[in-house]
């Protein structure tokens, strides 16, 4: 089972973090900052996984992880699953967010997070790997894409149909000429003062 899929990048700054067990924030922290440290003091020739037992408070857990460019990607797993599978999924989860911001890098996880999480759940859901086909999983984030657009049309189609926000002004220009208002009596004499109304058509 995968108990935890940690991003962040060469200074420790957390990108992605999701834990798939219950656990406090102050031992969420504790085990990223441990995670961190563990994995930046490894050199690059060394393998991708190491034990971290200690961690979660048991003896068979392990960390695999990938670097890429500015970014750290760990799984945490227990000793059910393989560390070459493991690998490879992460490189599955890496080349999916590349193909869906077309050359992923680091702010994509910062200001697309929303969509970085639905790529994730497409992958691994509840701890357990739920798809290892890259094309399946772009499918799956497209077609959710396409269906979020279409609602937004749906809510926005009246609107539009009316000619949207632009040609409110015309409308209301429109409406006004169109109201007919009681006729206005061309003078009006109070006492010795003879007062001329204007004819108001020709200002509309």
């Amino acid at each position: 089972m995968i108990n935890a899929i940690l991003v962040f990048n060469n200074h420790g700054k957390p990108r992605l973090v999701r834990f798939y067990q219950h656990l406090a924030e102050e031992v969420q922290q504790q085990i990223i900052r441990e995670t961190f440290h563990l994995v930046l003091k490894r050199d690059d020739h060394i393998c991708n996984f190491l034990e971290c037992g200690s961690l979660f408070g048991g003896s068979d857990y392990k960390l695999i992880y990938r670097h890429y460019a500015t970014l750290y990607f760990v799984f945490c797993v227990d000793s059910s699953e393989s560390e070459l599978g493991i690998l490879d999924l992460i490189q599955v989860f890496v080349e999916t967010l590349d193909k869906c911001f077309e050359n992923v890098c680091e702010l994509d996880l910062i200001f697309h997070m929303d969509k970085v999480h639905h790529i994730l759940q497409e992958v691994v859901i509840g701890g357990m790997v739920l798809e290892t086909n890259m094309n399946e999983i772009v499918a799956q984030v497209e077609a959710q894409s396409k269906l979020e657009k279409a609602e937004g049309l749906a809510v926005t189609g009246p609107s539009r149909r009316q000619g949207g926000l632009s040609a409110a002004p015309s409308r209301a220009v429109s409406a006004v000429k169109n109201i007919n208002l009681p006729e206005i009596p061309r003078n009006i004499n109070i006492g010795d003062i003879n007062i001329k109304v204007p004819n108001l058509s020709q200002f509309m």
